[in-house]
């Protein structure tokens, strides 16, 4: 079976796990910080903090960003719930902006008409969704004053609408990373939020630790009553570290990184050649420009499965005995019994993620994919 994505583990990587294995640390070690650094420095951002998971990043950005109850966020809804949950872990009350169906991320447009109704909003979650960010200066004067955090656990590796790495922080407060094995590099489980302001990241540090400090500009004992193993807990905080084992792993596959961009882009090329000119096929974030700089975690089919003559099931089904895994990316927001709020409201609200959803399906790609598997891919699909 080809499933729609799988982690790239190599010799290096186990050779980088053994070597943590046999040192002193396996957690809160100099790992980490040597993985948070690279992460930094590969993005172009001046700071890094790592978590249990993009999850965890998520809810401790929000924290940092001051939401709690009584306030509200935003994020869109074609994502995984986890871009919405991360608001209501705060006490706050998620809300959703449909999405813009040529770029599938959060619309501009509606974007900016929710906040002219809603100006409390505090925090705004756009999704750089299957790896293609569309943040731009439009979205941030439109975000105004606003915190954006930006849910690019699909996008390591990804360039933004600038050119600039995404997660540079010239459009977003702060940036959230995902490596969940099928991302773009993997530590197993975890994620990463990557910021310019030192506030939210001396806030996420302490934070995903207890909530515990130990700089000495942080404390509030007097000097003379600290001895050498003093710290404080400030605020309530959480148990979200990566440990040096992960993060041995994050090194070794952040090194290749740019290698699994470009085979991911080969493949969606010629994915996009094999089934741009079929009738109940639409390709979507195909400009190509935008797949220049993309990170492509996902890779996205739109059918008319009234055209084929197939419902979805009856097409995964089909493709699944042939082999081939395929996946819908997400059943949306709205469509969750916990978030069938009055704030989210019905689907009728979000005409374009409705649209978008009926007919999506996510087809393999991964950097390990091979040319003949792809064949296999491609012939499945055209004989459907």
């Amino acid at each position: 079976m080809i499933g729609y994505g799988r982690q790239t583990i190599e010799q290096a990587d186990i050779d980088a796990l053994t070597e943590v294995l046999k040192a002193d640390f396996l957690t809160q070690g100099p790992v980490v910080e040597r993985f948070e650094q690279a992460l930094a420095d590969y993005v172009g951002a001046k700071y890094a903090v790592t978590f249990t998971s993009a999850t965890a990043g998520l809810h401790i950005a929000c924290l940092a960003a001051g939401l709690g109850e009584g306030h509200i966020g935003v994020t869109q809804p074609i994502t995984f719930v986890a871009s919405a949950n991360c608001i209501a872990y705060c006490k706050a009350t998620p809300y959703l902006v449909d999405i813009d169906p040529e770029t599938l991320n959060m619309s501009k447009d509606k974007l900016e008409a929710f906040l002219v109704k809603h100006p409390e909003c505090k925090v705004i979650i756009p999704v750089s969704y299957s790896g293609y960010s569309s943040l731009d200066q439009d979205f941030r004067d439109i975000a105004g004053a606003r915190l954006i955090i930006e849910d690019s656990s699909h996008s390591l590796g990804a360039d933004g609408t600038s050119g600039a790495k995404v997660g540079n922080g010239q459009f977003a407060d702060m940036t959230v990373f995902s490596f969940h094995p099928v991302k773009p590099i993997t530590t197993g489980e975890g994620g990463a939020v990557v910021t310019n302001d030192a506030a939210l990241y001396n806030k996420m540090k302490a934070l995903r630790s207890h909530g515990i400090v130990r700089d000495a500009d942080q404390l509030h004992a007097p000097e003379n009553e600290r001895g050498p193993w003093y710290y404080e807990q400030l605020e309530l905080g959480y148990n979200y570290r990566l440990t040096d084992i992960q993060c041995a792993l994050g090194l070794s596959q952040l090194s290749r990184v740019d290698d699994f961009m470009s085979r991911r882009r080969a493949v969606a090329a010629r994915y996009d050649e094999a089934f741009g000119a079929l009738n109940h096929i639409t390709l979507r974030q195909s400009d190509p420009a935008w797949r220049a700089r993309s990170g492509h975690h996902l890779y996205i089919l739109h059918f008319d499965f009234k055209a084929l003559g197939k419902t979805r099931t009856e097409v995964m089904r089909e493709l699944q005995s042939k082999g081939v895994g395929t996946q819908v990316h997400y059943v949306p927001v709205y469509a969750h019994p916990y978030h069938q709020t009055a704030e989210i409201g019905p689907s009728s609200l979000y005409p374009d993620s409705e649209a978008y959803y009926a007919g999506c399906l996510t087809i393999p790609i991964f950097p390990t994919l091979t040319s003949g598997q792809q064949d296999d891919v491609i012939a499945a699909i055209k004989a459907l």
